[in-house]
């Protein structure tokens, strides 16, 4: 990056806010995932949405890549500059601009925190559902772009379902303002949707309204213990089947309950092939109704051991425990993959048993927790990067767990996004056609590709697996 383009950003967000000491560069070079790093050529703090446009009109003047990043929590190398080019910070744009008590909305800007947004809504009577497990250091901007999850997704779904406007920058510099306070809105393509989940491919949002719901009157959490994976899917599925939609319906695999608790020490039992958290709110007496069933039908299904939260401090401590799994998992091996393969709520079972077995077949450490009620899982290889002939072989297994994913009705990734990491496998979800779909969309939006290029679209795509058991 020559001193002219660093002078000419700086004009635009003060010298101050404009970096470039490979220290710095090095700092941004990469994200949470694993085995992908690539140093920017600049990284830049913008403070409003005009200092953004001014970013990108000089990067498309320039034909410099642009990559928008939150604070670096992407597991799937969504947010790591592997074309080079420049980072965005949104560190500065860091503000809640209104609170609409009238219209249940909260306007924010990218850079505030998610779990900032629940809290400052919670003190005013309304609720913000989204959670994912990230959520306390992750920003809103970031789970815009990747659709985030979480843990209440089951019952309340995830980011798309709560954003009702967003302003964004295109990669020519124009701002476009999509959605509004609005409970019906036809007009035209849903180019808010189209935004959502885009992951920084097609603009750079700088402004998102949220749509928010009343506080539920009450919750309570409980807990299940199961001596086989199998018992443990089941019962999800027997929930499911009796009309019941929990909050929260997690998993934990026996090597996941160890690794948590060698990190919380909160009395997890080691001896226990997997767990169930659940969770469920609204008015007191469904919740109690509800919960009280949700137990019955684990001990049906095989549980060894149950019980409720007695308090609130309680319940928030099970949570927790769900929350860091994958920074317990992470402290046991040197390298972590964490992946989101998810599929229709009734193949759970199937699905935990075919991780189990590819596992075996390729020698590798699997370790599987997640979001069971939505189907989502997320298989979490420990591994070590430094170790090729391991990295082929946890690469192999990867394969097949993506392939029987769709074979059941999943697909490659249910929250995380497609990034770098997942690209060369999404042709084996949406087919040639999507793919071409796809990229019509991209190329007419951004013809000169300087908007987080590399990411979503793969140079080769990966070759489609052929099992002995599909």
């Amino acid at each position: 990056m020559n001193e002219r383009l660093i002078n000419a950003f700086a004009q635009i967000v003060g010298t101050e806010n404009v970096r470039s000491s490979q220290a710095e560069l090095l700092a941004y070079s990469y994200d949470a995932t694993a085995n992908f790093q690539a140093k920017p050529d600049l990284v830049i703090s913008p403070n409003t949405t005009e200092e953004v446009a001014g970013i990108v009109k000089l990067c498309s003047k320039e034909q410099l890549p642009i990559v928008p990043r939150g604070s670096g929590t992407n597991l799937a190398a969504g947010t790591v500059p592997t074309s080079g080019g420049v980072v965005i910070l949104f560190n500065r744009m860091n503000r809640i601009v209104e609170l609409d008590m009238e219209n249940l909305t909260i306007t924010v800007q990218p850079g505030v925190i998610t779990q900032d947004i629940c809290s400052f809504v919670e003190q005013h009577g309304l609720f913000y559902p989204p959670d994912p497990s990230s959520m306390k250091i992750s920003t809103i901007g970031g789970n815009v772009n990747e659709n985030s999850g979480g843990l209440r997704g089951l019952k309340y779904g995830v980011t798309k379902d709560y954003v009702k406007a967003l302003t964004a920058v295109l990669p020519n510099g124009e701002l476009i303002k999509t959605g509004g306070k609005l409970a019906k809105d036809v007009a035209g393509y849903d180019l808010t949707a189209l935004l959502v989940g885009s992951e920084g491919t097609l603009g750079i949002i700088t402004e998102i309204t949220l749509k928010l719901i009343p506080m539920p009157a009450s919750k309570k959490t409980g807990i299940a213990y199961f001596n086989s994976l199998e018992d443990a899917a089941k019962t999800v599925s027997a929930i499911i089947a009796n009309k019941i939609i929990p909050v929260t319906l997690e998993f934990m695999d026996k090597g996941t309950i160890g690794a948590v608790e060698d990190f919380m020490k909160i009395g997890l039992p080691r001896d226990a092939e997997a767990m169930l958290l659940f969770e469920q709110d609204g008015d007191e007496e469904m919740v109690i109704r509800d919960t009280k069933r949700m137990i019955e039908i684990a001990v049906d299904n095989g549980a060894t051991s149950t019980a409720l939260a007695a308090s609130n401090e309680e319940a928030d401590v099970l949570k927790t425990g769900r929350r860091v799994a994958l920074s317990a998992l992470s402290r046991k091996r040197p390298t972590t993959i964490l992946e989101d393969a998810t599929v229709p709520r009734s193949e759970i079972a199937k699905m935990v048993k075919e991780i189990q077995e590819i596992a075996v077949r390729h020698d590798v450490q699997i370790c599987t927790f997640g979001h069971a009620g939505d189907g989502n899982l997320h298989p979490t290889c420990l591994t070590d990067v430094r170790d090729q002939e391991e990295m082929e072989r946890v690469e192999r297994a990867l394969d097949e767990i993506f392939e029987a994913a769709i074979r059941l009705g999943g697909t490659i990734t249910g929250e995380h996004g497609v990034g770098e990491m997942k690209a060369p496998y999404l042709e084996w979800k949406l087919g040639p056609s999507g793919i071409q779909l796809m990229r019509a969309i991209k190329e007419s939006i951004d013809p000169q590709n300087i908007m987080n290029p590399g990411k979503i679209f793969a140079k080769s795509t990966k070759k489609r697996l052929v099992l002995q058991n599909a």
